[in-house]
């Protein structure tokens, strides 16, 4: 995008006036980047004809920093949006958007995550048809924070609820776990490693679709474990279905130079947030096939099957260390890692 023509290089209060200065951070940028006939009417929200049942799902980013290895605040709001919304069984087709930006916002930053959000947009197959912009004074925020809402139509097989779960279910998780999270951690250390440790931030509405597709309601649950890690979303169905879950340590997929950070910097990898990774509990007679299905896709190449849900030890998350021993696994208690989502 040329912005020659703007006339100014940073975000003031003005442009979340309401008035001249806002109009033309909307027309300039905004309007011009998402560009599409829902966005386009610029009522204060959207018409939209829908049929059926829809999920929603609504979410605010606050990450710090807001550009890391692998990705960035703007594709990461529309990643965690859209998978939400898959994690319920449902295609997202749009997505409102809002912005409260701190006075002072450098506006070529400003673009480069309106332009990320659209590219995001464009590979989840989803709209931005409406949202909201303001700006808040100097040290009042920090830098930018967004929010998104997204909905969309359910898959016509998908039966996604806790209450499904029984004895004997398969937990399969599509990818390595804790590499968002060190990511971010990483880069705010100044640690360096042999290779770059990458957000995995993504969409996954694409492969979740194709699972639902050929596996309907044999796929019971559906969890991203994004904020607390795999482990407290683990520990959080344990609770709701008041069943246990026992993992396998040597089968949970974590790559090297990941486990390495986390062992640096004192961190369980189990509780460390992820943005491209998704759990989910199968019926044991097609958890074989599911994986296989996975490794298929880009998306999910490092599936692996990690545990089955048990009637023992109810509530309870047990993991099998690779030596033969046992432990708990209990829910994150407290903030582990600041502004990561």
């Amino acid at each position: 995008m040329d912005i020659s023509d703007l006339g100014f290089d940073n975000i003031s209060l003005g442009h979340g006036s309401g008035g001249l200065m806002t109009r033309e951070l909307l027309d300039r940028i905004i309007f011009r980047v998402f560009s599409n006939p829902y966005l386009n009417q610029k009522h204060d929200g959207s018409l939209i004809r829908t049929e059926g049942q829809l999920a929603i799902s609504t979410d605010s980013f606050v990450v710090s920093p807001i550009f890391f290895k692998g990705g960035n605040i703007g594709e990461l709001a529309v990643h965690g949006t859209v998978n939400d919304v898959a994690m319920c069984g449902a295609m997202p087709k749009y997505i409102s958007l809002a912005f409260i930006v701190e006075e002072g916002l450098d506006i070529q930053d400003f673009i480069r995550i309106v332009q990320s959000i659209k590219r995001a947009a464009d590979d989840s197959g989803v709209q931005i048809i409406t949202g909201d912009t303001k700006v808040v004074e100097r040290g009042k925020g920090d830098k930018i924070f967004i929010n998104t809402t997204g909905f969309g139509p359910l898959h016509p097989k998908a039966k996604v609820s806790a209450e499904n779960i029984r004895k004997g279910d398969k937990i399969i998780v599509n990818g390595n776990i804790a590499q968002h999270g060190m990511a971010i951690m990483s880069q705010r250390e100044g640690l360096e490693f042999e290779s770059s440790i990458e957000s995995d931030t993504t969409n996954l509405n694409f492969l979740i679709w194709e699972l639902l597709d050929r596996f309907g309601d044999k796929i019971r649950m559906l969890r991203d474990p994004t904020r607390g890690g795999l482990a407290s979303t683990l520990c959080e169905i344990a609770a709701d279905i008041n069943k246990g879950i026992t993992l396998e340590e040597n089968k949970l997929p974590l790559e090297k130079q990941v486990a390495a950070a986390c062992e640096i910097l004192g961190l369980d990898p189990m509780f460390v947030a992820n943005e491209g990774v998704f759990c989910t509990v199968v019926a044991p007679e097609v958890a074989e096939d599911i994986v296989h299905a996975m490794r298929d896709n880009e998306k999910g190449k490092n599936a692996v099957c990690i545990g089955e849900v048990t009637d023992e030890h109810p509530t309870k998350v047990i993991m099998k260390s690779s030596i033969g021993g046992k432990r708990i696994i209990s829910p994150l208690i407290g903030e582990q890692l600041p502004r990561i989502c």
